[in-house]
């Protein structure tokens, strides 16, 4: 999703002047790298979803980073959203984000979209709140795996994305979020949230330079 020329050289200006201040720094891959797909279910990927948005560009990005994950048989996770009836296990998430009463388990909206053609044997977190960590044992996994560095991919960028981000800093993992596998329902937000993370918490990489770094 790209910014306007205006926004795109203020995001350059003030990126150039955190650097300067010692924020951004860069923590690179590791050794053994994992592919996190977070919540790329219908209920975000349809755009006349209460929750979705067009996000046709970002599954074909996670779909170019899945194809050599897969091949070299690096651990690849997909998260959801799902509650039980009666929501008793939403919290007061459901009441800042009413539209999330459309996220059932039982509602085909929680299932992944399709487009990603997810396997049996990938895993599958499903999840109550934003971060994938929070109350899942998404680290667990990880580590049992000895995965080093978490690729972050999914919806929504200043959301759910921005923070599981967050988490997989706090925990020790090398976190990378690819840019164009990362998407929102409008593009200030999105933008903002990746200018953040890559200052904070993660490096922003191109979608490129995360498929070399998944085949190497």
């Amino acid at each position: 999703m790209a910014t306007t020329v205006g926004a795109a050289a203020e995001f350059a200006r003030l990126r150039a002047e955190f650097r300067d201040k010692g924020l951004g720094g860069r923590v690179g891959f590791g050794n053994r790298p994992a592919l996190l797909v977070v919540d790329m279910t219908c209920a975000f990927t349809d755009p006349d979803a209460p929750l979705g948005g067009n996000l046709g560009p970002q599954l074909a990005a996670i779909s170019a980073l899945l194809e050599p994950a897969r091949a070299t048989d690096l651990p690849v996770i997909f998260s959801t959203v799902g509650y039980e009836d009666g929501l008793a296990d939403a919290g007061m998430w459901i009441r800042k984000i009413p539209a999330n009463r459309t996220l059932l388990a039982s509602s085909p909206g929680t299932a992944v979209d399709p487009l990603l053609g997810r396997r049996p044997e990938e895993s599958m977190l499903v999840k109550k709140f934003p971060s994938c960590f929070f109350g899942t044992d998404l680290a667990t996994r990880l580590l049992s795996a000895g995965v080093d560095t978490l690729l972050v991919t999914g919806a929504t960028t200043s959301g759910c994305v921005r923070a599981t981000v967050v988490d997989a800093c706090s925990y020790g993992f090398r976190t990378i979020v690819v840019e164009e596998a990362v998407g929102d329902r409008a593009e200030l937000p999105h933008a903002a949230a990746l200018f953040d993370m890559d200052a904070k918490y993660a490096d922003v990489v191109g979608l490129d330079e995360a498929v070399a770094a998944l085949r190497g």
